[in-house]
């Protein structure tokens, strides 16, 4: 049941799983990949639900959903990469959500000095040290202060309704 504008609305209840699915698959997202080093290998996965939350000091977050592959690196990492992917870096983002397979084997990554891995030709990246995993629900909300950033010059990847989307510019 939806409300029309100037009805009044039932909050006693709860929309279901899928009904709150639905509404956020229409609100377009720019995609990142949060990379890791965990007890000598890499880790990485796809998020659509980074925000920043302060610029002084600066900070980030993102949630991961407890039940995933990556939750136990990201649990027992201290330092975390927010990788801003670039449009046309589709098929990373498709790879980085793939299970059972070695998400950096195909390369295009590299390292940083401190080891974690960042992903080449990303709109940018925000290298963050953990300072807390809230939990909410499923998913832990996790909390980066920033230490270090790169901005590079491409464009970001959206995706919005199960699909990649480019941005244009809109004159208003």
């Amino acid at each position: 049941m939806s409300a029309e504008p100037g009805e009044p609305v039932d909050t006693s209840t709860v929309i279901d799983s899928e009904q709150f699915r639905s509404i956020f698959r229409q609100h377009p997202a720019g995609v990142a990949v949060i990379t890791a080093q965990s007890k000598g290998r890499n880790v990485g996965f796809p998020a659509t639900s980074v925000i920043s939350v302060s610029a002084e000091p600066p900070l980030v977050a993102f949630s991961i959903n407890t039940t995933v592959s990556s939750w136990p690196a990201v649990e027992a990492a201290d330092r975390l990469v927010i990788n801003f992917l670039a449009e046309g870096q589709q098929e990373i983002s498709t790879r980085f959500a793939t299970s059972g397979i070695d998400r950096f084997a195909a390369g295009g990554w590299h390292p940083l000095p401190s080891g974690e891995p960042v992903i080449d030709n990303c709109a940018g990246w925000i290298v963050g040290d953990v300072i807390s995993r809230v939990p909410a629900g499923s998913s832990r909300l996790v909390i980066l202060q920033a230490r270090s950033a790169w901005r590079g010059e491409g464009r970001p990847l959206v995706y919005r309704d199960r699909g990649y989307h480019r941005l244009v510019e809109y004159e208003i």
